[in-house]
């Protein structure tokens, strides 16, 4: 590893050891052990879009991990007023042991990978968020045991979040079925990839827009909000779209009876699901929310400790 950009950039190999140093980490840490791991590194932190989980949990990651985390808004460095990509890369390059960006256009998370020297891992763009999806697996293994042949069902906006989870169940062996409106599907190309892929590693990944077919049988369903930063000026039009792709009582009685809920949050409770559904026992997306922290020390210790 030498970035983290998107998830389809891993082998699985990659992503192996990467749900196995998660494990380890949280483990451990719960026990009480110190994992000083990057002692003297420091971690730029670039927040073209803000973000609670992200912030909090990259900045407590890297305390626990020893190190340093600098917060840069776009209004604090000169790449918020017209400097290049290239030359931000090359001058934090100078300062820092890798980046973090959260972001709006996945070109610019590349460029700045290509022009800089050091890590850089995407916290978030428009088209990926592979942080996210990698806490998901790992919350998906600590529920079922296992990840091979698991069925996911995604139901709402076909977004980052949508998209990085079509990846990274290619990889680990789920079988992925994606339920979206018409008008707001995944991108094509990210998902005939991801169906590539999958057929390799023994899973299926099933695209519809019927949100009953997505969740039938599933071990797990997921949500996301349907109103993503930027497109607030779409919330009318969208809630309209969307309703019938709430998760209630109703659809989520699809899936097993053993199934959990995620959610990757901010949650929008009566909207893209009901407060009986995030509320429930079934739920886990706290613990999800708790394992962006883990799965993040993991990355930043496959891309930092070896420097």
């Amino acid at each position: 590893m030498k970035h983290l950009l998107k998830i389809s950039d891993l082998t699985e190999t990659e992503f192996t050891n990467l749900m196995s140093l998660t494990q380890k980490l949280k483990t451990e840490n719960k026990k009480g052990v110190d994992h000083k791991l990057l002692n003297g590194k420091t971690l730029g932190m670039i927040f073209a879009k803000s973000s609670t989980r992200t912030r909090v949990s990259f900045e407590v990651g890297m305390h626990q991990l020893g190190g340093y985390s600098l917060f840069l808004s776009s209004a604090d460095i000169q790449l918020g007023r017209g400097e290049t990509i290239y030359d931000t890369a090359n001058v934090l390059s100078r300062y820092l042991d890798a980046i973090m960006i959260r972001t709006f256009k996945q070109s610019d998370v590349e460029e700045l990978a290509s022009c800089g020297t050091i890590p850089v891992i995407n916290g978030l763009t428009d088209e990926h968020h592979p942080c996210q999806a990698l806490a998901d697996l790992f919350t998906i293994y600590e529920q079922k045991g296992c990840l091979t042949g698991v069925k996911l069902a995604y139901v709402g906006d076909g977004n980052n979040v949508a998209h990085s989870l079509a990846e990274a169940c290619a990889i680990a062996g789920v079988n992925f079925s994606v339920a979206t409106p018409k008008g707001y599907e995944c991108d094509a190309e990210i998902i005939d990839r991801a169906e590539q892929r999958a057929r390799k590693n023994g899973s299926r990944i099933m695209v519809t827009t019927d949100p009953q077919e997505a969740v039938a049988n599933a071990d797990v369903v997921y949500t996301d909000t349907w109103v993503s930063m930027g497109q607030e000026d779409e919330k009318k039009e969208r809630v309209g779209v969307f309703m019938p792709y709430q998760v209630n009582k109703k659809l989520f009685s699809q899936a097993k009876p053993d199934a959990v809920f995620l959610h990757c949050l901010p949650a929008y409770r009566g909207l893209e699901m009901t407060e009986d559904i995030i509320d429930a026992p079934f739920s886990v997306v706290f613990d999800q929310a708790e394992n962006r922290l883990h799965a993040q020390k993991a990355v930043m210790v496959r891309l930092m400790s070896a420097q």
